[in-house]
């Protein structure tokens, strides 16, 4: 049998059941930001330049941001933040010439927007 809820507390109930929903979908974003931020993190420090190796290990996910409805990462390079422009886009030589581009971080935050898009798709769906 189904439980009887009186005209004036019909909206107090569906609100209480939107927010219950809410919650639940707001940790399972949360969930989905973070691990799209560590598969960003990974897939950089797959595919960055390797000379000695050092660069690509100082990439971290660091949370910027939180509150009780949404989170926001950044992915970055801990102390070779200048460098990774440098690599990322190319640059002029100091005795004339230009170095190469060697892209690895925009490709990285596509895989890991499409990643995101996906794990929340799934999690509201499910």
């Amino acid at each position: 049998m189904a439980n009887g809820v009186s005209i004036d507390r019909m909206a107090e109930e569906i609100m209480k059941g939107l927010t219950e929903y809410a919650d639940l979908a707001t940790e399972d974003v949360k969930k989905a930001v973070k691990k799209a931020g560590t598969a960003v993190r990974k897939d950089i420090e797959a595919n960055a330049p390797k000379d000695t190796g050092k660069y690509a290990k100082l990439w971290t996910v660091k949370t910027t941001r939180e509150t009780a409805n949404s989170l926001e990462v950044t992915v970055h390079s801990r102390n070779r933040y200048q460098l990774a422009h440098l690599l990322e886009h190319g640059h002029a030589k100091r005795g004339g010439g230009r170095v190469s581009a060697k892209p690895h971080i925009a490709a990285a935050e596509q895989a890991g927007t499409r990643q995101l898009e996906k794990e929340i798709q799934k999690a509201l769906e499910g």
